[in-house]
C-alpha cells in the first residue's frame, strides 16, 4: 500500500486496525495513532505505537501524527511502568530492510521493556524467545494500565 495510491497489498496493521475491538493485540487507539502488542515480542510488554494513516517513513508523518505517536510512547512508557516496573525501555524506529524493518512500508514505533539480566539474548543465540506471560495476558493487564 502507498501513501497516495491505496493498498496495493495486505499490511498487517492496517488490518489490525481496521478489526478494532476484534484484534486481540490492540492495546489502545487514539484519532490518528494506536498502540498494539508484538505478535513475537523479544519481552513482555513489547508495544508498537503505529499510525493510523498507512505511511512508510517518518519524514511522511503530519505534524498531529507526529505529536500523537509520541504523546502515545509517553503513554506507553508511562503504562509499562505501572505494569511491569522495568529498569529500562528500548524504543525506536526500524525504517528499511537494510535497518531491520519487518514491516517496510507502515512504520512503527517499538517499545520493549528491559529488565537487568533480563534473556533478550536468547533470541540471538538460540533464536528463541523466553516469555512468561501469555500475549492475552500482557493485553489485559496493558489495558488497565492505558485506561481501558
Amino acid at each position: 500500500m502507498t501513501e497516495a495510491s491505496g493498498p496495493a497489498m495486505a499490511c498487517i496493521f492496517c488490518d489490525a486496525l481496521a478489526r478494532g475491538d476484534a484484534e486481540p493485540l490492540l492495546i489502545h487507539r487514539a484519532r490518528r495513532s494506536f498502540v498494539l502488542l508484538n505478535k513475537f515480542p523479544y519481552n513482555n510488554g513489547h508495544l508498537m505505537i503505529v499510525p493510523a494513516r498507512h505511511v512508510g517513513r517518518l519524514a511522511g508523518l503530519e505534524a498531529d501524527e507526529l505529536a500523537e505517536i509520541m504523546a502515545l510512547t509517553q503513554s506507553a512508557e508511562r503504562a509499562l511502568d505501572a505494569a511491569y516496573h522495568p529498569h529500562g525501555f528500548n524504543i525506536g524506529l526500524n525504517l528499511g530492510k537494510p535497518a531491520g524493518a519487518g514491516v517496510l512500508d507502515h512504520l512503527h514505533l517499538h517499545v520493549v521493556p528491559r529488565w537487568d539480566g533480563d534473556t533478550n539474548f536468547m533470541t540471538v543465540f538460540g533464536e528463541t524467545r523466553v516469555l512468561p506471560e501469555d500475549l492475552s495476558a500482557t493485553a489485559a493487564r496493558l489495558r488497565v494500565a492505558f485506561g481501558g
